[in-house]
């Protein structure tokens, strides 16, 4: 790619209404100048890079051929929407993306009317497309109107099952509907499954080839609409002869394969589209992740997400490591374990190098299965395995373990089976904001019955509760972390088995206990350094287990101290409540113990650094020293009167 900071259309562009007056060669030239634009943006920020470039000829297309904000546009996961943000009216935000009081780095609905359906996860454009279309049929009002709605999937998302259940019910309801599906064979790893297969066969398999001469001559049967397309409607015939029969038995009109950077293809397609369509209508476009980029085409994950970067050698900027990523630990503690025990196997959805999974991969690959972006048949599938006599480790992201929460309940802990649930990304993450955090899974899983729930202070006792999890065969066990690097502690050279429901004292003390479950330990440790500075020394605790609870430890604390406060990076309803019902239950607070539990607020926390997160969240070393302090009757410095 060549690169110029000179983009004279776009400069004109300020929303979709403004590329109405141009012509086709013209929003070629757009396009173009777009990708450089959003290289530029993404190489200032970091970010989503590889899906945005994928589809910047598709964006250009839809905003020129559709009328948004009235019509529909909805990115299914949408880390491909920074193209689509800079057309509609953000381009003057767009180096602001991911950062506190910053864009966001996916569509959503309180950032603009051109973004109607927020999304983070996958699966669920076709359900919303669905769900506008019928709104505008029945007389919904919205103050942009109601008129088409075009749902933008992946063939990574459309793996998911929620994406069939909506087309199933699409094409029984016949609504007038578009579905695009984005083929670029790459999701953040590349596509697994019978789908990935089938979808390679439409656009390489002999018919797609043979109908390639018959296809020269066809304009002249085309219905007048066409006509404008003529010199493409070869590569329109192509697809409809190759057949998209899948599509077609769902009760879709099937158009394609077609070359998604051809705005030559684009263009009179969606054109003829939207003047003719009366019911659901599949485009099948094929696209290349990364595209336009060389640095983003060559790497493995296509420029997934990345860090700041050089735009020339698309080199990106990290600061040094001083300590192993938890997400490492985990990848090669079980690694370690599954060379002594032939058992241990490995479950991912669509996230094998996020989980750390990818060093599972290279030395046991058959022993790893990633089932593609499918939570809901992973934790079954997991369930089944030990069920089969095998050491599944199930290990998913806190917020996509969500979308396989029946699965938890019905088919692991109803049953006791011994899944190993590995959660990564626990607590506020940063940039990718309320959508990513791991907020709810302490509570979801700890009130499960026969569930253990553990949380990894730092990285050493993350080795010890791989282990722990490898090691536990009477029911389902869970253990938390956090993204990032750990601590920087020292590490033992091999993780040993805890007992179940046992803390640990890290420090002795007197008046107040602070009793920690998960990372915030590190916090916890710099408030007391500042507490004993006014000759206040609280003793500390990590708790370890939140299900089960180390009853012996937690009642000792508040025999022992006239304050306890717990501390931890989840929700309401997690370790703290569970503390909480033992202290009534035992009649602890009927002699006086004054309690408070640390715990996340009940808001939606935007994109921020985590730092800057959690000191939203109240649970920044400051926070845990002014909490002591209220609790204790001390007045803070400087508010004397």
């Amino acid at each position: 790619m060549t690169q110029t900071t000179q983009t004279p259309l776009l400069d004109k562009v300020v929303t979709p209404a403004d590329m109405k007056g141009l012509s086709d060669p013209e929003l070629r030239q757009l396009a173009n100048e777009l990708r450089t634009e959003t290289i530029a943006a993404v190489s200032e920020t970091g970010g989503h890079l590889g899906a945005g470039l994928g589809v910047v000829e598709l964006t250009v297309a839809l905003h020129a051929v559709f009328e948004a904000p009235r019509d529909k546009i909805i990115w299914d996961v949408s880390h491909q929407s920074y193209p689509h943000k800079i057309l509609t009216g953000r381009r003057d935000r767009i180096r602001t993306l991911r950062q506190k009081d910053g864009l966001s780095g996916f569509t959503k609905r309180s950032e603009s009317p051109f973004d109607p359906f927020g999304a983070a996860h996958s699966s669920t454009s076709i359900s919303a497309a669905l769900g506008f279309s019928v709104a505008r049929d029945l007389g919904g009002s919205v103050p942009e109107g109601l008129g088409d709605a075009i749902a933008v999937i992946g063939d990574g998302a459309m793996s998911a099952g929620m994406a069939f259940e909506a087309m199933n019910n699409a094409g029984h309801l016949k609504k007038r509907m578009i579905v695009i599906l984005n083929d670029n064979e790459m999701s953040i790893a590349p596509p697994v499954g019978a789908l990935s297969t089938y979808l390679t066969r439409l656009y390489t398999g002999d018919p797609f080839h043979q109908f390639k001469a018959a296809a020269k001559g066809a304009a002249s049967f085309l219905p007048p609409p066409f006509k404008e397309g003529a010199k493409r409607a070869k590569e329109i015939l192509k697809g409809m002869a190759v057949g998209g029969t899948l599509f077609e038995e769902l009760g879709f009109s099937y158009i394609g394969p077609l070359d998604g950077h051809d705005m030559g293809q684009l263009l009179p397609v969606l054109r003829t589209v939207k003047a003719r369509a009366t019911g659901p209508v599949l485009i099948h476009i094929v696209t290349k992740k990364g595209k336009g980029y060389a640095p983003a085409e060559r790497a493995s994950d296509k420029g997934h997400a990345t860090a700041k970067f050089d735009v020339p050698s698309g080199k990106q900027v990290k600061a040094p490591s001083n300590a192993p990523s938890y997400t490492n630990v985990f990848g090669q503690e079980l690694v370690r374990l599954a060379a002594e025990d032939s058992r241990i196997c490995a479950v991912t959805a669509a996230m094998p190098d996020g989980t750390g999974l990818n060093l599972m991969a290279e030395r046991y690959p058959s022993r790893l299965f990633d089932v593609g972006i499918a939570e809901q048949h992973g934790v079954t599938f997991a369930a089944a395995l030990a069920a089969g006599g095998m050491r599944p480790f199930c290990a998913m992201y806190s917020t996509f373990l969500q979308r396989g929460y029946d699965q938890v309940v019905h088919d692991v802990a109803i049953q006791r089976l011994p899944v190993r649930f590995a959660i990564d990304r626990a607590g506020l993450v940063g940039a990718d904001g309320a959508t990513h955090a791991g907020s709810y899974d302490i509570a979801f899983m700890a009130n499960l019955p026969g569930m253990v729930v553990m949380a990894a202070a730092d990285e050493a006792e993350l080795k010890h509760m791989v282990a722990t999890a490898a090691a536990h065969d009477e029911g389902p066990i869970a253990f938390r972390y956090p993204r990032g690097e750990g601590s920087g502690v020292e590490m033992p050279e091999v993780g040993k088995p805890l007992e179940i429901g046992k803390g640990r004292m890290i420090r002795e003390g007197g008046q107040v206990a602070l009793l920690s479950f998960g990372t915030r330990l590190s916090e916890v440790l710099k408030a007391c350094e500042a507490l004993g500075a006014r000759g206040i020394h609280p003793t500390v605790a990590d708790a370890r287990f939140a299900k089960p609870l180390d009853r012996e430890m937690i009642l000792k604390l508040a025999r022992d101290h006239e304050a306890l406060i717990t501390l931890e990076e989840g929700a309401v309803g997690g370790f703290g409540s569970h503390v909480a019902q033992l202290l009534a239950e035992e009649g602890v607070f009927d002699t006086g113990l004054k309690y408070r539990s640390m715990v996340l607020p009940d808001i939606f926390i935007d994109q921020a650094s985590p730092a800057d997160m959690y000191a939203v969240a109240g649970l920044s070393a400051a926070d845990i020293e002014a909490k002591v302090l209220d609790v204790l009757g001390v007045e803070p410095l400087g508010q004397r009167a």
